[in-house]
């Protein structure tokens, strides 16, 4: 029988965590694992008067990292934003037979801001600013002919960028999917996070009673996505199953209360799935007030309360256009590893649902899970993945 892509699902092929715990993903994982965080608070960076609590990359690390896999020539005219996402992507083609060079081979950027620190350099518009840039620059780093897909979509940019990779792949427009989510840290990102009195002066606690606000982080993530038939899916594939983006276009900034737009991205990838299959829902967990309170509200309208929820920042902050890779890959590891990740800084139930939460880690042998993401706008996103042929 001819194979059609109708009897293709969408695998991950590699992998790439970037991050203060680790320049890999395992290294990461096992940070993480460890009950290690990479917040920390800062006092003076940028000329900023307010003192703020956030995981930063370390610049020296990373330049030595990246001058293990090219000569400082090739890479010194990128910005920090761009080799963060070099490295990255380097690292994960190296545990794939990809070409990043083929025109079979679709790039996809993941950010928030982008170079958007380059504007503190000088006052006036600047074409290298923009998100679209690098992304060219990156992909004719890697000597890739087809124009990049950036998206930016506020704190759903990782999950997006996901799903627009599977869609392209399941439309037979490319054979393999490169994602990069990554974004760095500056004075206009922080101080505009001030202004609206979102930062919390300590580490994040989310959806704890205690919690005054998210922390923000660095970081660079890829994942590289392939068609495979299913008949050639192993037990420990990692299939990209479903996913959803949905808008209740609520306010600029404030999510809805009755969390319209995650239930409705919920109820999506959740058809035809019984909720006995999800090891966890891995959520976007920002410890702001009303995220954490609609996210909650969403997921027991859904029906979902009663399975195990997690969510990272407490590790990271919120590293905005890498959130969603970033994880999205942890989340595997753990599953791989039989574990449920505890949510760091998590003591005492603070929403009006009651979720499964635990700061300490349990154990889980199922092999699915949701990963859910809310941002400015109204925007909210869901990915289903599991590992395997099938659901359990």
């Amino acid at each position: 029988m001819e194979r059609t892509l109708e009897h293709e699902l969408i695998v991950k092929e590699g992998d790439n965590l970037l991050t203060p715990l680790g320049l890999t993903t395992a290294e990461t994982y096992h940070a993480v694992k460890a009950g290690q965080s990479a917040l920390r608070l800062y006092e003076g960076v940028w000329g900023l008067p307010e003192p703020f609590v956030a995981s930063l990359l370390d610049r020296e690390t990373i330049g030595q990292a990246l001058l293990e896999h090219y000569a400082a020539d090739e890479v010194e005219t990128f910005t920090f934003f761009e080799k963060i996402a070099i490295l990255s992507v380097s690292r994960a083609l190296e545990t794939t037979a990809v070409d990043p060079g083929s025109d079979r081979v679709q790039f996809f950027l993941s950010t928030t801001k982008g170079n958007v620190a380059l504007l503190e350099q000088e006052n006036r518009y600047r074409t290298d600013v923009l998100p679209d840039y690098s992304a060219q620059r990156i992909c004719d780093f890697f000597h890739n002919p087809n124009p990049p897909i950036v998206v930016s979509n506020a704190c759903t940019s990782g999950l997006c960028a996901q799903i627009a990779a599977m869609r392209a792949l399941q439309s037979g427009r490319c054979d393999h999917a490169i994602v990069i989510g990554a974004d760095q840290q500056s004075k206009f990102i922080v101080s505009g996070f001030q202004s609206f009195k979102a930062l919390s002066p300590l580490p994040c606690q989310p959806f704890d009673r205690d919690r005054t606000g998210l922390n923000l982080g660095e970081a660079a993530a890829t994942v590289i996505y392939t068609r495979r038939p299913i008949d050639e899916i192993g037990p420990h594939t990692w299939i990209a199953y479903r996913g959803a983006i949905r808008n209740d276009a609520n306010h600029i900034s404030g999510p809805s209360r009755t969390g319209e737009g995650c239930y409705r991205a919920l109820r999506t990838v959740m058809q035809d799935i019984s909720s006995d299959e999800l090891a966890f829902l891995n959520v976007h967990g920002t410890a702001t007030p009303y995220n954490d309170e609609m996210e909650a509200i969403a997921i027991d309208r859904a029906g979902l309360a009663d399975i195990p929820v997690n969510g990272l920042k407490g590790y990271f902050g919120h590293t905005m256009g890498a959130a969603g890779l970033l994880e999205t890959l942890l989340s595997m590891q753990a599953i791989e590893d039989h574990t449920i990740l505890g949510t760091r800084g998590y003591a005492h139930c603070g929403v009006s649902r009651p979720l499964h939460l635990s700061a300490t880690h349990a154990t889980t042998h199922r092999k699915s899970f949701i990963k859910l993401l809310s941002g400015f706008g109204g925007c909210n996103a869901a990915l289903l993945f599991r590992q395997g042929g099938g659901l359990c």
